[in-house]
């Protein structure tokens, strides 16, 4: 005896694929939201249609979790995030429908580039062409600020990278 025939079942999955496509913030799109949470320094969640939504900052990476600054980066972040309003502006959503953007707080500045000058993140080229943000970088470098007043800190991407080859030899 069969439950649901399967024109039923497709007509079922196909508007449950559209509600979650639906669901995503788009590309281009624009929301502003209280800052509930904040992961690390380059992840926040800002409330967007009632829940949570996982933003990854765009253009930068900080260090990570363990690593050298990392827990100053995301003090950084928290102190001037956790609890406020801020305004996102999404440039792409990637795997498992992570948002990437670009977060701008009450005076209209950019977290993200905020964090690049302050010298708690390092400009992602990899996934940047914006050369203004590497200028950031560079004066950070010069000024000796956060991250940079330390000798050769390592980028979290070559950090991540060293640590999947360590887990893979052990």
């Amino acid at each position: 005896m069969r439950l649901f025939s399967l024109k039923q079942l497709q007509k079922t999955f196909l508007a449950a694929a559209l509600l979650l496509f639906l669901a995503l913030p788009c590309i281009g799109e624009t929301f502003t939201g209280k800052v509930v949470k904040v992961t690390d320094g380059d992840t926040i969640s800002v409330l967007h249609q009632g829940r949570p939504e996982k933003v990854r900052l765009a253009e930068i990476d900080c260090p990570e979790r363990g690593q050298a600054f990392g827990k100053k980066s995301k003090e950084f972040a928290s102190s001037i995030t956790a609890g406020k309003i801020v305004r996102v502006e999404v440039r792409t959503v990637y795997r498992y429908g992570r948002t990437v953007g670009e977060v701008f707080l009450a005076n209209g500045e950019s977290l993200n580039r905020l964090l690049v000058k302050e010298g708690y993140a390092w400009w992602y080229r990899k996934y940047s062409s914006d050369i203004s943000i590497g200028e950031l970088e560079a004066e950070a470098r010069e000024g000796k600020r956060g991250l940079w007043f330390g000798e050769n800190p390592m980028p979290p991407w070559e950090w991540r990278s060293l640590k999947r080859q360590r887990k893979k030899y052990q």
